[in-house]
């Protein structure tokens, strides 16, 4: 996410840092170079110089040029300045309704649909909520099929009229399906096209006259860049919407949207599509994004993602196996299945600050758990239960049954049974003690250097 504009502001910020004498003129050459960064990333032209107008004039009346350290002082005017850009603060759903009718739009290939459904999912965890999807798409036949599929996928009704040809009564229909049986929330997933037309904005008009929607969320494609921003504008001048959806942000975006379309529609971005996964879409904090455009990470928003999938129940049970060494591959393989549930592994990994940009030209393939999960499928239930019994027969049957060598496989069994002593000395207060004290004596250093893991 955004890995070309961290790289330009980072060389953009080490021209101030490699002066040995700061002087207004290389603080202005900087900022130059920061504002060729911003239009590379295709941020609008007004937007970028009014940006870095701006820094420079609060770095002079700071007195940046004679600060101890005006590199990391630029560097966080550079941060705060960008978060205000994106609207300074998260901006809520306003989910008051009874129920709470929010209107989706947006072009095909945006992924609206999708989002709607995500958007389904998150009200019903995040805020626990009972929402109605209503298939509006009477344009598409195949919207209707896709929401219907991806209601099932979330575990959420669907209303859905086949062969309707007038979406601003289905969409009445599903208010009233959602009063009738008590569901919270409205989400109307409408049309789209290719590009905006005039039939396009006409029925998206009729049904926010008729529904009267508490939130009109217009999902754009991040990696459309300025073309986003054009769409969110059009959007905004018939339809007055009240958020944007960005999507695809975990794709190659430069990043042009997310720090143009607040200034230019002067509407918030209140989510972002972080991936393929119903479980990616976050609220969108600026401030955190700015974290993240600047390479100091987004740990709030990892442990979010986390607690997200924490279990407390599953927590306590699997502290009980640890203490007693009983942990095995079929628990293995559900820690997998979550890590896998809170998003792409790279996205997750630069989160972390400092690790996005030691991982920037790693290829981290989400299929990574692909093998271990094949290794593991290929045992018995016995064998994931009592991972000792795993003998050379067994292993070469294993190997054979997931298509892997056996070197895999004893790979992957050696770093389970390290795996399950360590956690067996977190999981009881006798292990964290012995563990204290190996740390206080190891502080003098290791005998020979560090030892390799």
């Amino acid at each position: 996410m955004f890995e070309n504009l961290s790289d330009r502001l980072e060389r953009s910020f080490k021209i101030l840092k490699g002066e040995g004498k700061i002087t207004e003129i290389n603080v202005a050459e900087t900022l130059k170079d920061v504002r060729r960064a911003l239009l590379d990333a295709d941020v609008n032209y007004k937007v970028a110089k009014t940006f870095t107008d701006t820094v420079k004039q609060k770095a002079l009346g700071m007195n940046v040029l004679t600060a101890i350290k005006p590199g990391q002082l630029m560097v966080k005017l550079v941060h705060d300045e960008m978060a205000e850009l994106m609207g300074g603060e998260a901006v809520e759903l306003n989910l008051e309704g009874r129920p709470t009718v929010i209107m989706m739009a947006g072009l095909n290939g945006a992924g609206k649909t999708t989002m709607s459904g995500k958007l389904a999912l998150f009200l019903k965890k995040q805020k626990n909520k009972r929402p109605l999807l209503a298939a509006c798409d009477t344009f598409r036949p195949a919207a209707m099929e896709q929401l219907r599929v991806l209601a099932e996928q979330v575990d959420v009704p669907i209303h859905l009229e086949e062969g309707a040809t007038d979406p601003v009564q289905v969409a009445l229909n599903a208010i009233a399906e959602a009063k009738a049986k008590s569901y919270d929330v409205v989400i109307i997933d409408t049309a789209g096209r290719q590009s905006i037309d005039e039939e396009l904005m006409q029925q998206a008009e009729d049904i926010k006259r008729a529904t009267e929607p508490h939130e009109t969320l217009l999902v754009v494609d991040a990696m459309t860049g300025q073309d986003a921003v054009n769409t969110a504008k059009t959007f905004n001048e018939r339809l007055e919407i009240d958020g944007v959806i960005l999507s695809k942000l975990d794709g190659d975006t430069r990043g042009g949207a997310a720090l143009s379309i607040r200034n230019v529609v002067d509407k918030p971005i209140k989510f972002i599509g972080t991936g393929e996964k119903m479980e990616a879409l976050d609220v969108f904090h600026p401030e955190r994004m700015a974290d993240r455009i600047l390479g100091m990470g987004d740990v709030v928003s990892l442990v979010e993602r986390a607690q997200q999938q924490f279990d407390l129940e599953e927590a306590k049970r699997l502290q009980k196996k640890m203490a007693k060494n009983k942990f095995d591959f079929e628990d293995f393989l559900n820690q997998i299945h979550q890590i896998q549930k809170m998003g792409n592994i790279k996205d997750l990994a630069g989160m972390i600050p400092g690790v996005g940009k030691a991982i920037k030209d790693v290829d981290i393939d989400d299929n990574a758990f692909k093998g271990i999960e094949a290794i593991i499928f290929s045992m018995t239930p016995k064998e994931r239960h009592n991972p000792e019994i795993l003998n050379l027969s067994r292993k070469q049957r294993i190997a054979k049954g997931a298509g892997r060598d056996i070197k895999e496989v004893n790979q992957l069994i050696k770093q389970f049974d390290q795996m399950r002593k360590v956690l067996r000395m977190f999981s009881s207060p006798g292990g964290m003690a012995n563990m204290a004290k190996m740390a206080s004596m190891m502080k003098g250093g290791f005998p020979g250097g560090m030892p390799k893991l």
